[in-house]
């Protein structure tokens, strides 16, 4: 317990405090462009190992169902397209409890874990793998008689990687959208080169097609290995199969969900744009990859040397000199360890983000969400993420295949719970939507969904096949599914009661976000990263009553104008008791609504609390300190705007001096707006 601090007079400057969101990504918005490299820095780490791993369950056909999955890519993601359109925070999560309730949103975000939980592991793994690849061929012409274990290397390697991460991760600095921007941008020329060389070597060599017929490994059987002389390679089932076994080339879908919240307005269009920009990416990167390193790599080399480095392989390959082609090959790896490393880093963020989801319906225990005594992060929930990583590298033992085999049961799961969902909200939820999964007819009245429903039987017939195929994945997906969905489920009985009581009567879906709070002690506009030429203090108070805020945010150009978002912390007597520097419970739902309000509209937001023993002045008091041009309230339930308004002026009119800045003021409610401006 601090001491108590005395309430500052009426003519001395007041204490602020601002109020920095735990689980979000801290309420600044990001273009189209970033927000396509944060996601692709998860969806395009995939071609690294996807070729491999796909040959070596159904043979050369692999680039063509490699293909296939990437056009089917773009149809999964315009389930995402729609479910956010709904929910800004429209991850598997959200979307399924709206849908179907909360056992089966725990159920689907427990697969989803899964997926998390094995990203990082296959992405540093097969960094380690391309890495090792190159020092073992760089070495001999070195004369340095080593040859350097693959799998044991790439598994030191990866729990290193795993491990700086997960110190990054704790002291709070994620991976940002800019550092994204630039992985993708080098990738990008990585990209172009290998496109364009390999396109001159197929000219000059000539090439073939590889077979469309795919030859299933006896591992790839799965289950059905005593029946596969009894199915058609061709066969519905046998498409099915070799579908599944190329899914994992869309590992990463999930990411744009977690990313939309924090795109810049216009947040659908953006949206859009991004989706659009992922799949020309994907298409002309992994699938064009794959193609190449089958057509141009040996058979007798391909799977047998390179299956855990496919495009390092291909590099050698090429046309020209040994010279040119080590360079490049040099080149690819440290892209490699850029964008592998950069998923590494996605998968931590993301599961973070996601246990912190599930923690705000109170579903998780509330020790696990204590931010960090230093840097204020969710620190407990990023242990146990990188723990369960850690553990994933050692059992695995370098094995990229074994991983990739596991990591397909998360990633087609939560997409089946997902297109799921988004069917059913199409007949429980009626309200008209800003954009919907195209496909749809009506008869007599009814709109019959067919585009939703083709994607989900597809996604369904996947998994299902996939449980029968992949034995790797069923048994240790099922039951770390099991695990996760039995914890989720003790821990919010426990917590069920408490939380009902906090957001009882609230208008929005009843997650709570948890807040830090850094103390101010003289209020300046540097100290709360005012820089814009125009600003406006926004005064809430009622979680229930935001829509003058939602208004400013709609009309306001977030290039030119800083929104500052104010409550205060009233005082009945001349002192504040407590921890100042704490929110209770009642600030929390506050400034989850000011947030949640933020994110919808695409908003930055710089929320404060103020302590004061009257709340007038404590609004004159900031907006002089921060140089604001307007000042905006919501109507009073207790005064009449007219008086509202004059209680403003007496406050400002104590606050400004005689030679001060003009101030705007404006009470907004119902459609409607009082105005004045005061000299």
């Amino acid at each position: 317990m601090a001491d108590p601090k005395p309430v500052t007079s009426i003519r001395q400057p007041k204490t602020a405090r601002n109020v920095i969101l735990v689980t979000t990504a801290m309420l600044s918005f990001i273009s189209f462009w970033r927000a396509s490299a944060i996601v692709l820095c998860d969806l395009a780490s995939t071609a690294y190992y996807i070729g491999g791993i796909a040959e070596q369950a159904i043979g050369k056909a692999a680039p063509w169902f490699i293909l296939g999955v990437m056009l089917f890519s773009y149809t999964v993601r315009a389930l995402y397209i729609e479910s956010c359109s709904m929910f800004t925070r429209g991850g598997v999560y959200r979307v399924v409890k709206e849908a179907m309730g909360g056992t089966l949103a725990k159920l689907s975000v427990s697969a989803l874990m899964f997926d998390y939980v094995l990203t990082g592991p296959i992405s540093a793994v097969s960094a380690g793998q391309y890495l090792v690849g190159l020092l073992n061929t760089l070495l001999p012409r070195a004369h340095i008689h080593w040859h350097l274990p693959p799998n044991l290397f790439a598994v030191c390697f990866a729990i290193a990687i795993t491990l700086y991460f997960w110190w990054e991760n704790v002291k709070g600095i994620e991976e940002s959208s800019d550092k994204a921007l630039k992985i993708m941008a080098v990738t990008t020329v990585m990209a172009v080169i290998m496109i364009v060389w390999s396109s001159l070597t197929l000219w000059k060599h000539g090439f073939h097609l590889p077979p469309f017929t795919p030859h299933f490994s006896d591992e790839a059987w799965g289950w059905l290995k005593g029946f596969h002389n009894s199915i058609r390679p061709l066969g519905l089932l046998g498409i099915t199969m070799a579908f599944g076994h190329s899914l994992l080339a869309m590992s990463g879908e999930e990411s744009l969900a977690q990313v939309y919240r924090e795109m810049e307005a216009p947040k659908l269009k953006n949206l859009e744009r991004t989706g659009f920009i992922i799949f020309l990416y994907s298409m002309l990167l992994t699938s064009l990859v794959s193609f190449f390193a089958v057509m141009i790599i040996p058979d007798n080399v391909r799977i047998s040397q390179y299956a855990d480095n496919l495009i390092s392989g291909l590099t050698m390959f090429l046309v020209g000199p040994n010279w040119a082609k080590l360079c490049f090959q040099a080149f690819v790896v440290f892209v490699g360890f850029l964008i592998l490393a950069g998923a590494v880093n996605t998968a931590i963020v993301g599961s973070n983000g996601v246990l912190n989801r599930v923690g705000e319906d109170g579903v998780l225990p509330e020790f696990l969400r204590k931010p960090h005594p230093r840097f204020g992060t969710s620190s407990r929930l990023i242990n146990l993420t990188v723990g369960l990583q850690i553990l994933t590298l050692i059992l695995c033992r370098g094995d990229v295949y074994v991983l990739g085999e596991a990591y397909a049961f998360g990633v087609i799961w939560s997409f089946v719970f997902k297109a799921m969902a988004v069917l059913v909200l199409r007949y429980k939820d009626k309200r008209q939507r800003e954009w919907k999964v195209p496909g749809n007819i009506t008869v007599g009245g009814v709109e019959i969904p067919l585009g939703l429903a083709a994607i989900f039987t597809v996604l369904f017939g996947t998994a299902c096949v996939n449980l029968l195929t992949k034995r790797v994945a069923t048994i240790s997906g099922s039951i770390f599914t099991l695990i996760f969905f039995t914890v989720f489920e003790l821990s919010e009985k426990v917590n069920a009661r408490k939380h009902a009581l906090l957001t009882q009567g609230l208008s929005h879906d009843g997650h709570i976000d948890k807040v830090n709070m850094g103390r101010i002690d003289v209020l300046r506009p540097e100290d709360c990263s005012l820089e814009k030429k125009n600003r406006i203090l926004v005064a809430v108070r009622d979680p229930k009553n935001l829509a003058h805020l939602r208004k400013i945010l709609h009309e306001t150009d977030p290039d030119m104008t800083d929104v500052i978002v104010m409550s205060s912390k009233i005082a009945k007597g001349l002192y504040l008791e407590g921890d100042l520097t704490h929110s209770t419970p009642e600030e929390d739902i506050l400034f989850t609504q000011i947030i949640s309000v933020a994110e919808d509209v695409g908003h930055t937001v710089i929320p404060m609390l103020v302590p004061s023993n009257d709340p007038f002045y404590a609004m004159a008091r900031v907006a002089y300190d921060i140089q604001a041009q307007q000042l905006v309230v919501g109507k009073s339930e207790k005064y009449p705007p007219e008086i509202q308004m004059e209680q403003i002026a007496v406050a400002w009119g104590a606050v400004r001096p005689a030679d001060g800045q003009p101030l705007t003021i404006r009470i907004i409610w119902d459609g409607s707006e009082f105005r004045e401006e005061i000299a």
